[in-house]
């Protein structure tokens, strides 16, 4: 039997993301990571189930490496990108919802490539390289849906290098920020992509491309510091106003629960030793944008790719991986741009963006302090921007 879910391409028959709107939702289709030539993208979401899984598919001859510099990561093939590990290429990247249960979602995306005749050579078989990385995301379905080999194989057949469907959708679908003063206050975080592209003195195009999903603990902040998605207060604004440094005031954040995910891809010639670099880059623009970040109960890690399609110095690329200009940089407006979607639709649908419910749901293994007078429901107050009816219920932008 099927499991139940779909899945999201991005949709190469759309326009520009200027002009176009996917869905009335937390959903918007825009032009990203899949600019860098030869990347595709493509994603499943369980929206009953608040959960999905997002595989970045990699052109022959990428080479990758990672920095995952949380202390509570989930991850598999990671030790395999470190910069002195002898194998390189990389074929494809998965980012997953279902914590540790979701890494089975890896087994579909390697099967994929197996009867595409990608992978690693050994004597006996192509095996494909396939590093994956995860988000707690149990919190809304007390884990009775996680991404499975099903989910990746689709999410990897959905694969394909239009526009990107930005939101609650694939490992974005269940992710929540602003953990940092207890769950009384969080808000909905999302997935997103963006890309910065650059040209000189007639040379090729040098893209940097990056996709994010946010389920930190900290807030995500605008260019000028002010709160973009986070900690709530009760009375309305943000706790952080009265607690700029943002201590952990309330009960500690349950260890493993949070992590904010990066994948930086480049067309540039790099070796895996500067593709590490550009992973530790990448963090740069998380810790602007994420306050804070890199905690203790945080997961937070950064994939770098470089496709080899052209040649540029690397201080350009790692600069564009992690700079903030009025263009927005690739790194740093992939983590903004979720919670800009994602307010999109409270705005719209004329609701007050820091004070939207979400719905109740079961939460499964919460400590006391974290569960509401209702029992099991999470506390009252969850924000939320996304639109949870059936797909066939949502009207269009």
């Amino acid at each position: 039997m099927r499991s139940s879910f779909h899945s999201v391409p991005c949709l190469s028959s759309v326009g520009s993301s200027e002009e176009v709107g996917l869905e009335f939702s937390a959903v918007h289709i825009a032009q990203g990571i899949t600019r860098v030539p030869g990347v595709r993208l493509g994603q499943a979401t369980d929206p009953q189930h608040h959960t999905g899984c997002t595989v970045i598919l990699c052109p022959e001859g990428t080479v990758g490496s990672v920095d995952a510099r949380g202390p509570a990561p989930g991850s598999r093939e990671t030790a395999l990108l470190a910069p002195e590990k002898p194998v390189e290429e990389v074929h494809a990247i998965l980012l997953t919802g279902g914590s540790a249960f979701g890494l089975a979602a890896a087994d579909g995306v390697v099967r994929y490539l197996e009867e595409l005749g990608i992978g690693h050579w050994t004597p006996r078989a192509l095996v494909p390289i396939v590093p994956a990385a995860v988000v707690y995301d149990l919190f809304f379905s007390e884990g009775k849906r996680r991404p499975d080999a099903e989910m990746g194989y689709q999410a990897s057949h959905a694969a394909n290098d239009g526009p990107v469907a930005q939101g609650n959708v694939g490992a974005g679908a269940g992710v929540t920020v602003g953990k940092w003063a207890g769950f009384e206050g969080i808000m909905k975080g999302g997935f997103g992509t963006a890309v910065e592209s650059v040209k000189i003195d007639g040379e090729p195009e040098l893209v940097v491309g990056a996709v994010a999903v946010t389920n930190g603990v900290g807030d995500v902040v605008n260019q000028d510091g002010t709160i973009l998605a986070g900690a709530r207060a009760p009375g309305g604004g943000w706790l952080a106003d009265d607690d700029p440094v943002r201590y952990f005031l309330a009960e500690p954040v349950p260890p493993g629960t949070n992590t904010t995910l990066l994948v930086v891809a480049t067309n540039a010639r790099l070796t895996k030793g500067e593709a590490f670099r550009l992973a530790q880059q990448a963090h740069n623009g998380l810790a602007i944008a994420v306050r804070p970040s890199h905690t203790t109960h945080d997961g937070d890690t950064a994939f770098a790719l470089a496709t080899g399609q052209v040649e540029a110095r690397f201080d350009l690329v790692g600069y564009l991986a992690s700079r903030w200009s009025l263009a927005r940089s690739a790194t740093r407006s992939a983590l903004l741009r979720q919670c800009e979607r994602c307010q999109a639709w409270q705005v719209e649908h004329g609701n007050d963006p820091n004070r939207a419910a979400l719905p109740h749901v079961p939460v499964q293994g919460l400590p006391d302090a974290h569960r509401s007078a209702a029992g099991d429901r999470p506390p009252k107050g969850i924000a939320t921007a996304g639109d949870h009816r059936p797909q066939s219920d949502r009207r269009r932008l």
